[in-house]
C-alpha cells in the first residue's frame, strides 16, 4: 500500500461521502440501495445516497468484544440474529465461544434496541435484485462489515458493494472476497484507527442518527426529481429506418448517442446507458443494423454505411426537442467505432466528444485529420497490433485524444464484467468535455 495521500485526512464524514460518490456511481445501476452501518456510517451513507439518488437505510450489526476488553472485537452479530466469530482470535487467546454467551446476549439486546430507535415499525428495505452499497466511515478489522455483508448476500442482491473512505490493508484483504466490488479511497500502511483519518470525528448519538435518517427519507420522498422519460424511436437514415431507445433524465446536462452493430436491448448496453442517465445524460441507444439485415444474416455492413446511419442519428437527436440544446457525445463500439470518428469529422458542430472501444478505428482513414472533438480510445490489452493501429489513428486525429488499455473493453456487450470500468471511464470523459466540469 502507498503512504498516506496528501488529500487525507477527511474534513468530516459528510465530505468522505461526497468523495466516495463518483467512485461508487458505476456500481449503482439496478435500483440502487445504500445501507449504512450505524453510527459512523450513517452521515457517510446519507451523503452518498443523496448524490447517487439512491434509497437509503441502515443495516444493523453489533461488534462482540472480549469480556473486560470491549474494544477488542472477536466477532459480530447481524440484524438477522446470525453470529460471526473470529475463531482465529479466540484460539490465540484460548477463549471458547461459550465464554462470550453473556456478551452476545447483551449485544443482541442492544441491536434490537437500536433497530427500534432507528427504524421503528418500518420494515427493512427490499434487497433482492438491487445493487446494494454497504457504507461505513472506515474499517479497522473488518469483522463487523463482514457480518453485515454476509447477511445482505443471503437476501440476493444483484450486486454487493462495500464502500469506505479508509481501511486497514488487512481489512481490505479480508473483505475483498465478500463483495462483488470494493471501493476504498485509501488503505494506508500506517493505519491504526479510523478516527485518525478525520479532522472532525465526533461521536454520534442515537438521536443524531435518527435525525439524519429522517432527513434523508424526507428528502428522497418529497424532493426527488420527476422520473426519467423514455420512449422507443425510429430514425430515418437514407432508405432505412433504425430503431432506438431515447431516455432523457429530469436533471439533464448532456446527450450521448450509443452506437454498435449489436442489438440495443442487450443487458450490458442498457446498463452502460443507465450509468450515463444517472449522471444526467440523455441516451439514444441505437441499432445500426435493421431487423431485416440482422435476421437475414447480412451483418458486416460497410463502415461508410454505418457512418452515414450514425450521422443521421446525431442529426435526429440534434433536432429532437428533448435534448436539442445539450452538448452531444458519441459512444461507439465494434464496427461502429470507426463510424463515430467519421461522423465527428463530418459534423463537428454537433459532436463535442467521442469515446470508442474495440473495432478498427484506423478504418476511419482520411476522416481522421478532420476529427476535432476530444476522443478517448479504449483498447483491450494483449494485442499489440490493435494497439499500434489505435496509436496510429490517434496520431492522425486533429483534436485532443487519450488512449487507455482496459481489459475486456472489446467484450463490453458480452458477458464480461469489465463493462462497468468502461462505463466509468466514458462517464469521466463526457463529464470533462460535455458535462459538469465544463460549466
Amino acid at each position: 500500500m502507498n503512504p498516506v495521500p496528501v488529500s487525507l485526512p477527511f474534513a468530516d464524514r459528510s465530505e468522505a461521502g461526497r468523495r466516495l460518490a463518483e467512485r461508487v456511481r458505476p456500481f449503482t445501476v439496478n435500483d440502487p440501495l445504500v445501507l449504512a452501518l450505524p453510527r459512523g456510517g450513517v452521515p457517510v451513507g446519507a451523503e452518498l445516497a443523496q448524490r447517487l439518488d439512491a434509497d437509503f437505510d441502515v443495516v444493523m450489526v453489533r461488534k462482540i468484544g472480549m469480556p473486560g476488553r470491549p474494544e477488542l472485537g472477536v466477532g459480530a452479530i447481524a440484524e438477522d440474529g446470525r453470529v460471526l466469530y473470529d475463531d482465529l482470535a479466540l484460539a490465540r487467546m484460548h477463549v471458547p465461544r461459550q465464554a462470550l454467551s453473556d456478551t452476545v446476549a447483551a449485544e443482541r439486546d442492544e441491536l434490537d434496541r437500536r433497530r427500534r430507535v432507528y427504524r421503528g415499525e418500518r420494515p427493512g428495505p427490499r434487497i433482492a435484485g438491487r445493487d446494494c452499497v454497504v457504507v461505513d466511515d472506515g474499517v479497522a478489522t473488518g469483522g463487523t462489515a463482514r457480518a453485515a455483508l454476509r447477511m445482505i448476500r443471503q437476501a440476493g442482491p444483484a450486486q454487493l458493494v462495500l464502500a469506505v473512505p479508509v481501511a486497514s490493508p488487512e481489512a481490505v484483504e479480508l473483505l475483498r472476497e465478500e463483495v462483488d466490488a470494493l471501493v476504498v479511497l485509501s488503505a494506508p500502511d500506517n493505519f491504526r484507527a479510523v478516527g485518525e483519518w478525520y479532522r472532525d470525528f465526533g461521536q454520534l448519538s442515537d438521536s443524531r442518527v435518527t435525525e439524519i435518517l429522517a432527513e434523508s427519507t424526507h428528502t428522497h420522498t418529497h424532493t426527488r426529481p420527476r422520473p426519467d422519460t423514455a420512449r422507443g424511436v425510429r430514425v430515418r437514415a437514407g432508405r432505412v429506418y433504425l430503431d432506438g431507445d431515447l431516455t432523457v433524465p429530469a436533471d439533464l446536462h448532456g446527450a450521448v448517442v450509443m452506437a454498435s452493430e449489436e442489438e440495443r436491448g442487450g443487458h450490458r448496453r442498457r446498463s452502460v446507458a443507465a450509468v450515463l442517465q444517472r449522471a444526467g445524460y440523455a441516451t439514444l441507444v441505437l441499432d445500426l443494423l435493421t431487423g431485416q439485415e440482422r435476421s437475414s444474416g447480412t451483418g458486416g455492413v460497410e463502415a461508410g454505411v454505418l457512418g452515414e446511419r450514425l450521422g443521421a442519428a446525431v442529426t435526429w437527436l440534434r433536432r429532437a426537442a428533448d435534448a436539442a440544446d445539450e452538448p452531444l457525445g458519441v459512444l461507439a463500439s465494434g464496427e461502429a467505432a470507426a463510424a463515430a470518428l467519421v461522423t465527428a469529422a463530418e459534423q463537428p458542430q454537433d459532436v463535442a466528444a467521442v469515446v470508442v472501444h474495440g473495432g478498427r478505428i484506423d478504418l476511419a482513414g482520411d476522416s481522421l485529420p478532420g476529427v476535432r472533438a476530444p476522443v478517448l480510445v479504449l483498447l483491450e490489452g494483449g494485442d499489440s497490433f490493435v494497439r499500434e493501429l489505435g496509436e496510429w489513428a490517434r496520431g492522425r486525429m486533429g483534436g485532443p485524444t487519450d488512449l487507455r488499455v482496459t481489459a475486456g473493453a472489446e467484450r463490453l456487450l458480452g458477458d464480461s464484467g469489465e463493462w462497468r470500468r468502461v462505463a466509468s471511464q466514458a462517464l469521466d470523459w463526457f463529464d470533462l468535455h460535455l458535462g459538469r466540469e465544463t460549466r
